[in-house]
């Protein structure tokens, strides 16, 4: 769908309904990706770009690695639209060659490396990716190796995981973690290490390149079924890294410094860590994964000045003690999933830092709504319109109506940071806009100042005799219980009422509440209907591979005890 399709019809629809539009801003210039680096390297070449466990590398040293290696991937044959996997940690591996790829005109397909075989076999397969960049440990290496010569799949760069260490914690690394280590298989041409491909000092060949060419295939969680390749251009992209600095105001007075431990794979990373941390010249505090003892330590080594995290990130950390890790941070950003109100309050009372919820999905960049940083931060809520975006909510009975302030609908957006559809799936595509604007799924209300209020997906609505009941609510209401760790609700077939909420609840270690005892506490908090049937206590929730709170797994296993069988999603 073109972008003029995209924003076609808001004349008539501004004649018709009042829209929950951003605070007026300049249009947002396209840009390239790579204009980011090329900047960043100009002005402030000498400033720290990445900090990875302890070392560093300069600007300068990130933009001409960066050249490096894309003129190695020429020489591997990468043209213009050629895919190129990114299967790595958080390394300053991902940074240089997710610019490299970008800078001969290739497209990143962003893969997780905790994903399974099959899981990658399917990224590999429907993108196309003729090339596929990971580390040399376990986790991934063998499961990439076993794809080579299937499909498309041509090559595999290897990087070396202890070569980016300090040289302390390299010695370590290789003393201490051998077994996490794959050997090079040096004599199969098929694969090239790192080292070879950044070796030519030649400068790669001028690539014709525009702001609207593809950039990034971002793969949506699969959790409606087939994992999508939501289809992001370089405009996509850098639109919702100038959203951001519009909406924090002004450039950084001084050098942020990012503690980066969301995975650079995953879309809100992607944009916040990276994307934003390069356009503004901040430094990126890079760790392969959260480790609490090491997150905290590197924390309080590095002074961070802006965090983004995921919920369970707040929810782990309210369970610790910081020693003031976060007293340099100035806001906290969470997004990636609802922020329980008391997850928010206790972290804000425990480390003196304010956190503003934000709400986004991969088709969007993501960000399409954030709460102020400075200002009203509303309770519940995901805030209002990020710049340059228009919200709308509209009936998911009849899309053509566009609802009132304060009525429940699908919450729909419009903005330069869209995507431009998904990958090789034309009628998906189609089906996932109304008049132009992105249907996200979710369901929503805007309240009378243009603030975003999710209630649930469309999909986990619950209907107990004829009745919506939204999970979203109820979990809600058992956080506020001070025992309870995490809290997911499912629907469960009811004989009377069709459906009825199940709750799964974890509680803090060492804490124990019964049935009864959550049931008489939530009576004030709910309505009858809203009230659980059925509540199971475990020790932990399940989670996606980005540590998102997933609920598909519940579902499967009550699916499974009914003896049923099918997509659990």
């Amino acid at each position: 769908m073109t972008r003029a399709a995209q924003m076609g019809g808001m004349d008539r629809l501004a004649q018709t309904s009042s829209l929950a539009t951003a605070d007026e801003m300049p249009p947002i210039a396209p840009r390239l990706l790579t204009d980011l680096l090329d900047h960043a390297v100009e002005v402030h070449g000498d400033w720290n770009a990445v900090d990875f466990m302890g070392r560093k590398w300069t600007y300068e040293e990130i933009g001409e690695r960066a050249q490096r290696a894309a003129r190695g991937f020429q020489d591997l044959g990468v043209v213009k639209g050629t895919r190129v996997g990114l299967c790595l940690p958080n390394t300053p591996y991902y940074v240089i060659l997710y610019f490299a790829i970008l800078r001969v005109g290739g497209v990143v397909v962003n893969f997780n490396p905790l994903y399974t075989e099959r899981e990658m076999a399917h990224l590999v397969e429907d993108s196309g990716c003729e090339i596929l960049v990971t580390a040399d440990l376990q986790v991934s290496m063998p499961k990439v190796a076993d794809l080579l010569g299937k499909h498309q799949l041509k090559r595999v760069v290897v990087c070396s995981f202890a070569d980016a260490l300090p040289s302390l914690k390299r010695g370590a690394f290789l003393l201490f973690k051998r077994g996490d280590i794959v050997p090079f298989p040096e004599h199969d041409l098929r694969f090239i290490a790192y080292d070879d491909l950044v070796a030519r000092r030649v400068a790669p060949d001028p690539v014709a390149r525009d702001p609207d060419d593809l950039a990034v295939l971002q793969y949506t969680g699969g959790t409606t079924g087939v994992p999508k390749g939501a289809m992001l251009t370089h405009a996509n992209l850098t639109a919702n890294s100038a959203q951001m600095l519009a909406h924090v105001g002004h450039m950084p007075e001084t050098q942020e410094r990012t503690l980066g431990v969301l995975p650079l794979f995953h879309v809100f990373a992607l944009t916040t860590v990276l994307n934003y941390s390069i356009d503004t010249a901040a430094e990126m505090i890079l760790l392969p994964r959260f480790e609490m003892k090491s997150f905290l330590k590197t924390a309080l080594r590095t002074r961070p000045t802006q965090f983004f995290g995921v919920p369970t990130l707040y929810t782990a950390l309210n369970g610790e003690e910081t020693h003031g890790a976060f007293s340099s941070v100035r806001v906290c950003i969470s997004g990636g999933a609802p922020l329980p109100l008391e997850v928010r309050h206790t972290f804000e009372e425990r480390t003196g830092v304010r956190v503003v919820e934000g709400y986004g999905l991969s088709e969007a960049s993501p960000i399409i709504t954030c709460n102020p940083l400075e200002g009203e931060v509303k309770d519940n809520s995901c805030g209002p319109a990020f710049p340059g975006t228009t919200i709308e909510i509209r009936d998911p009975d009849n899309l053509e109506r566009l609802c009132a302030v304060g009525e429940k609908g699908e919450v729909c957006a419009r903005g330069p940071q869209v995507m431009s559809g998904y990958w090789n799936r034309p009628e998906e595509s189609e089906k996932t806009f109304t008049h132009g604007a992105l249907r996200t799924g979710d369901i929503g209300y805007v309240d009378e100042d243009g603030y975003l209020f999710l209630v649930d997906r469309i999909k986990d609505v619950i209907l107990c005799g004829g009745y919506n009941v939204y999970p979203r609510i109820i979990e809600e209401a058992i956080y506020e219980h001070p025992m309870v760790n995490e809290a997911a609700v499912i629907g469960i077939p009811h004989p009377y009422r069709g459906q009825a909420p199940k709750a799964f609840v974890a509680l803090h270690p060492g804490d124990t509440l019964s049935d009864e005892e959550l049931l008489e506490f939530l009576r004030e908090r709910l309505n009858k209907i809203e009230m659980p049937s059925a509540i199971e206590f475990r020790d932990s929730l399940p989670k996606t591979l980005v540590g998102k709170l997933s609920k598909k797994e519940l579902v499967a296993e009550e699916k499974a005890r009914r003896g049923e069988t099918g997509d659990a999603a």
